[in-house]
């Protein structure tokens, strides 16, 4: 377990925390979910771009581009209605596009459609009412009704073909709904975005060319299915070490891989209000038509999912396995949650805005990067124009905030000395080296006060 001194480290990295709770999937992420179906059930692949790292280089912009539409609606609206200035936009850009009153209901119409689609694309959704203004142009007639809106044309539209579908009973069978959205409830429905967990498990046919099945497992050497699969999970680790990151051979033992991925210092508990699974290091195992072709490394803790490592099956790349397995995770710690409430966030370990390769967990909203001096989360949308300008960056606005835990009295640090555990003002006393103080002392910035009474200082 080691910490990064931030502020001298090149490439700063920031513990950074998805909010699953509030998580909705990005356009970008349900292409992924629908390209992982389309390949189970009828085989397809993507000719796409085919990811060597759990990564899409152009998703950035794309969700950059989500968000922005959404900010700028969050700003301007209501959760029901736009506001009057945005109406007037829309009004002046009428003035300059519409020339005919035939154009200008299609126009409406098209414009109508385009904002509802967008904010359909899976960011979080906000119902939307665009409420039209009297047309202004040649003989405009302001005695006259105003024209009617989109949805209400829609609406007329859907009527008549029920009409014509059932013309004996289309119409009354119309009358006798009292609410609108009743008439409707497959359009309702299809209206609204679907949440991340139907877009992973939507059924598959009978038929479907491929299985794919997730297994979590424990890692523990004592665990059946744990010890039954690891030659399997590790020569697939040896094939993505070598094939994405080219390690040379002898850096992928089997001593290497377990002690970099199964060996744990979290210990398994089962505490009647935690998970089913219980707290402790996991193995999440992607089987394919009876292989293994990724496992993603998480820590299942009181208050979150920490995502560790994910090693891969690079034949699969074009399957986006990277963001596919952080989609699933979230997913996970979801349904974790239903059971023990106050597991909420997912982690996604470090955020290096210098790299590519660990950019992309930014993609994942509404995220916080952690403050390295307070140690308070903040939104990573109000990090990110520091990070633009500076690798190391203050994310707490306020100049007077201090990090709470800090060490206040490095007295009642904890040392081991001498096979005896003792307070530090009692080691001290028995230290001539000036040297030792001044380690002792960063040690005790660096964890904290809590952790400096909790944590043993090592000494010789």
């Amino acid at each position: 377990m080691y910490k990064p001194v931030m502020n001298q480290t090149c490439c700063p990295q920031y513990t950074i925390r998805c909010q699953p709770l509030q998580f909705q999937p990005s356009k970008s992420h349900k292409k992924v979910l629908k390209k992982m179906l389309k390949f189970l059930a009828k085989g397809e692949i993507s000719k796409g771009h085919c990811e060597d790292e759990p990564m899409e280089p152009t998703v950035e912009d794309a969700v950059a581009g989500d968000f922005a539409l959404i900010t700028k609606l969050d700003a301007q609206c209501d959760l029901r209605t736009l506001s009057g200035d945005f109406r007037e936009s829309l009004e002046s850009e009428e003035k300059k596009k519409i020339k005919s009153s035939k154009k200008e209901e299609s126009n409406e119409l098209i414009q109508s459609q385009d904002i509802e689609e967008k904010l359909g694309s899976g960011e979080p959704s906000h119902s939307v009412k665009v409420h039209t203004v009297p047309k202004p142009g040649k003989g405009a007639d302001l005695s006259k009704p105003p024209c009617r809106k989109a949805k209400e044309i829609r609406k007329e539209r859907r009527r008549l073909k029920l009409m014509q579908q059932n013309p004996a009973g289309g119409l009354e069978g119309f009358q006798a709904q009292c609410e609108p959205p009743a008439l409707f409830p497959a359009k309702a429905k299809s209206n609204q975005p679907k949440s991340l967990e139907d877009l992973i498990f939507e059924s598959l046919p009978e038929n479907a060319s491929h299985k794919l099945e997730v297994r979590l497992v424990p890692v523990s050497f004592e665990d059946p299915e744990f010890k039954s699969s690891f030659n399997q999970s590790f020569s697939l680790y040896v094939k993505y070490q070598m094939a994405i990151h080219q390690d040379p051979p002898d850096e992928c033992g089997k001593t290497e891989f377990t002690r970099f991925l199964c060996n744990s210092p979290l210990e398994a508990e089962n505490p009647p209000n935690g998970p089913d699974c219980g707290y402790g290091s996991f193995h999440q195992q992607y089987w394919l038509d009876g292989k293994i072709i990724a496992v993603g490394v998480i820590d299942i803790l009181p208050y979150c999912v920490s995502s560790v490592y994910l090693y891969y099956d690079p034949d699969y790349s074009f399957l986006s396995l990277g963001v596919y397995s952080a989609l699933r995770e979230i997913a996970f710690t979801r349904q974790l949650h239903e059971k023990t409430p106050q597991l909420s966030y997912y982690y996604m370990g470090f955020y290096i805005h210098s790299c590519p390769k660990m950019k992309y967990k930014g993609q994942y909203r509404p995220s916080d990067l952690l403050c390295p001096e307070t140690y308070v989360w903040v939104p990573i949308e109000q990090c990110l124009p520091s990070l633009e300008n500076f690798k190391y960056c203050r994310f707490n606005q306020d100049p007077e905030a201090v990090d709470e835990g800090r060490c206040k009295d490095p007295d009642r640090l904890q040392v081991f000395y001498r096979k005896a555990v003792m307070p530090y003002g009692v080691y001290k006393k028995q230290q001539r080296d000036p040297s030792e103080e001044a380690a002792v002392l960063q040690y005790a910035g660096l964890v904290g006060q809590a952790c400096s009474e909790r944590m043993l200082l090592f000494r010789s």
